[in-house]
């Protein structure tokens, strides 16, 4: 797949290094009204920091993706952030052009609708308040790192190691304790860039994906990601595409993440080169598209 880098112009689109991302972007040109631009929040819309409270859209996220949002049948932002909080961060809440956008919270466990403003959400999972409750002890008796510090996301617990004195170090030292603590009260563990985030089973970006996908009844498909928590949703546009849907795969460029930009058919430069993607569609759908 490609690692070809490409941080086109505002207003323009880059060429997809694949022929099913070749179609995939023509079929979003050709179908507009058919088509859903999914989307992961930190590392694509809004640029990794050290502290992910402070972690906001880029600029101009939220412009772009309210000019894209009325040509298409739906934006969806698929993140393992509370919705609210992805709401809160990202400014998508009272924003013209966007009542056809949806996030999609904790891997699509939580949904805020901008239509209505509501979060809908299954009763959380026992065993996160068990593992919240017992991790202050596991991480001292492990000799947690100086700097690594625990994310409280509600219906999941965070690890992270980006603050350590050795952040890789930290992250492997982790992996193995953590992934037998969430395993004893019945959760898994994602990790992600210098994050290991415990949470429930049966629920990732590719379920969440593929179940809008058919609820919008979309006829294409597009996924913007940056980390490993993606390659589900990777793996679900994948799917689609043998099952007859185009779709196109789109990488927000990271050192740290590479089994993304070797399956995406678009690799752009960080959050700065998915808003210029975003730019570029709703340039090239123009508006007598619909």
């Amino acid at each position: 797949m490609g690692t070809h880098m490409d941080s086109p112009e505002p207003g323009s689109l880059p060429t997809p290094v694949t022929p099913a991302g070749r179609d995939g972007l023509a079929a979003v040109l050709d179908r507009p009204g058919r088509t859903v631009v999914a989307l992961d929040f930190d590392g694509t819309l809004a640029p990794i920091v050290s502290d992910p409270e402070q972690a906001r859209a880029h600029p101009e996220a939220v412009p772009a993706l309210a000019a894209l949002a009325p040509k298409i049948a739906s934006v969806a932002v698929i993140t393992g952030r509370p919705a609210e909080v992805a709401v809160h961060h990202g400014g998508f809440a009272g924003v013209s052009g966007l009542d056809r956008l949806v996030v999609l919270g904790h891997y699509g466990a939580e949904r805020w609708d901008a239509v209505t403003g509501d979060v809908t959400a299954p009763p959380p999972h026992p065993g996160v308040a068990a593992v919240r409750a017992e991790l202050p002890g596991l991480l001292d008796s492990v000799g947690a790192w100086r700097g690594t510090w625990v994310e409280e996301k509600g219906r999941a617990v965070a690890v992270h190691t980006r603050r350590a004195d050795d952040p890789q170090a930290a992250f492997e030292a982790l992996r193995e304790p953590l992934t037998a603590l969430a395993g004893r009260h019945g959760l898994v563990v994602e990790p992600g860039r210098m994050v290991l985030e415990l949470r429930p089973p049966g629920v990732d970006k590719g379920v969440a994906l593929r179940e809008y996908v058919r609820e919008v009844g979309a006829e294409v498909v597009v996924y913007a990601g940056d980390d490993l928590g993606d390659l589900p949703a990777f793996a679900a546009v994948e799917e689609l595409r043998a099952e007859g849907v185009p779709g196109l795969l789109v990488c927000s460029g990271s050192s740290e993440v590479t089994e993304l930009a070797k399956r995406a058919d678009v690799v752009v430069d960080g959050p700065v080169g998915v808003v210029r993607l975003l730019a570029g569609l709703g340039a090239g759908i123009g508006s007598s598209a619909m």
